[in-house]
């Protein structure tokens, strides 16, 4: 008896759920196409972006690298000269 009870209320996220299915019933088709179509694309094109972020990141790396070692090789030279 008790567990019905509790489960008539629902819990807040399940309210918002339905509420929004209430109102895709609303929408044509033609609107509900779109919506999936772009989030589809939206989800096809973040691929390219986590290429890119990784791309970008192994270049940063490897230009931090050099320029580290060319720092700290310079400065080797300055301590041989000074000696």
């Amino acid at each position: 008896m008790g567990k019905k009870d509790a489960s008539a209320t629902g819990l807040p996220v399940d309210q918002y759920r339905k509420q929004i299915g209430k109102q895709d019933y609303k929408k044509t088709k033609s609107v509900l196409k779109a919506t999936r179509l772009k989030a589809e694309a939206k989800k096809n094109s973040s691929g390219f972006r986590k290429d890119v972020s990784t791309f970008k990141s192994w270049i940063t790396t490897l230009i931090d690298t050099l320029h580290l070692e060319r720092t700290l090789s310079d400065r080797l030279e300055d301590l041989d000269t000074n000696s």
